[in-house]
């Protein structure tokens, strides 16, 4: 499952060809959060996602794994995907491509995932970091 989200994370991050520091942060304070890793074991974590996600042929394989999880969850991932596609304050239409098939494999309603959107985009947009 770790691997699995790691990958998928970085697929996100990745679908604009532009993947830098930023989206790194963002990708390992979201592992440290939904795993109760170490900044090092996200790091670590990241990195494996990294490899899994270059070498696959497509995005089934860790999306038959994140579909799996149980609704309020599978809400706070596309939540934290969001995060990372929404963090450069552009939308590409990759991105949004890939966030249709991302919810469409894990059976998540297309409604959710722009509620989730929205949410993730007012939290970006406030001062404050709550």
């Amino acid at each position: 499952m770790q691997l699995a989200v790691a990958a998928l994370l970085v697929e996100a991050a990745r679908a604009d060809e532009h993947y830098d520091e930023g989206e790194k942060a963002i990708i390992d304070q979201s592992l440290m959060a939904k795993f109760a890793l170490s900044q090092d074991a996200a790091q670590t974590l990241r990195a494996a996602g990294e490899e899994a996600q270059a070498r696959a042929l497509d995005i089934q394989r860790f999306t038959r794994i994140a579909k799996e999880m149980p609704g309020e969850e599978k809400i706070s991932f596309i939540e934290q995907l969001w995060e990372i596609v929404l963090s450069d304050g552009e939308r590409d239409s990759y991105e949004d491509t890939l966030m249709r098939r991302i919810c469409g494999l894990i059976y998540l309603e297309d409604r959710i995932s722009g509620q989730a959107r929205i949410r993730v985009a007012a939290r970006l947009a406030s001062p404050s970091d709550g």
